[in-house]
């Protein structure tokens, strides 16, 4: 997540689009033609690892992926659901929690997850979905204190240096995130990091096969968290928000995903106004 939910949708425009025509189409990018629900999630279902990615605050994304775990789980054995919105530090809790076979609620308690600065309501049928299929539950994010720590000292990531393409658009994620107004050059370098690290993090938790529910850029097979499953199976599905000035699939960068599932966007205030 750069920085926190308020940046969650900066390209996003403040209301729906006008000419929603892609709303509701799949794009495989592979195939390079859009394809029916059914033929992406057999896909899906055949791979180790799955990303669904999201736009934070689109209740439609959101519904998507409770539908995409139904299916997955109707296509195949149980999967581990990792979550962006619990920091790994919590995990013993959150698996103490569910050994007392705590609801939903319960498991945002041990989690301590941010409830307004997440929405809770649009992510507890994720987690109610989890409790009822008896699937394990992942806490994938770094601890915003291990952030600060890696932000004051890029070097406490632990990962090698970030490969020039790779640095050079994650320089431009977090500059388009502070709506074009470029952090000083250390502490740009410094973010890029921390992010490289919340993806590095993400990746270590998905050891068994499982769902990683995360933001878009998360999902990003060029810069995110299948970076760090080299060698393993991954599907990586965007939910994506139709914008009014692009018209095809290829004007929203297919090729960084395996899936791109266009859905309406959510109205919302210009979080850059």
């Amino acid at each position: 997540m750069l920085g926190t939910a308020a940046l969650v949708a900066l390209s996003a425009c403040a209301h729906a689009p006008k000419d929603p025509a892609l709303s509701g189409k799949i794009w495989d990018s592979r195939a390079r033609a859009f394809v029916p629900a059914g033929e992406m999630f057999q896909r899906a279902a055949q791979a180790t690892h799955v990303i669904l990615g999201e736009t934070h605050d689109n209740p439609e994304h959101h519904r998507l992926q409770r539908v995409a775990l139904e299916a997955l789980a109707a296509r195949g054995p149980r999967r581990v659901l990792a979550m962006e919105q619990f920091d790994s530090e919590h995990q013993p809790a959150i698996d103490a929690a569910r050994l007392r076979g705590a609801d939903a609620e319960a498991i945002a308690d041990a989690g301590h997850f941010d409830r307004k600065g997440w929405n809770w309501p649009l992510y507890r049928p994720l987690v109610q979905f989890a409790l009822e299929r008896g699937w394990p539950i992942a806490a994938a994010n770094l601890s915003r204190s291990e952030a600060r720590t890696i932000v004051a000292d890029p070097a406490r990531s632990g990962l090698p240096p970030a490969p020039p393409t790779v640095k050079a658009a994650l320089e431009r994620d977090i500059i388009e995130g502070h709506c074009g107004a470029a952090p000083e050059p250390k502490r740009l370098a410094s973010m890029v990091e921390a992010q490289r690290a919340r993806d590095a993090r993400m990746a270590s938790v998905m050891k068994d096969r499982s769902v990683l529910i995360a933001g878009n850029g998360h999902a990003r097979r060029d810069r995110g968290v299948p970076l760090y499953l080299a060698g393993a199976d991954v599907v990586s599905i965007a939910f994506t928000e139709v914008e009014d000035d692009k018209r095809s699939a290829r004007d929203y960068g297919a090729e960084s995903y395996d899936y791109l599932w266009f859905t309406a966007s959510a109205a919302r205030a210009d979080p850059c106004a």
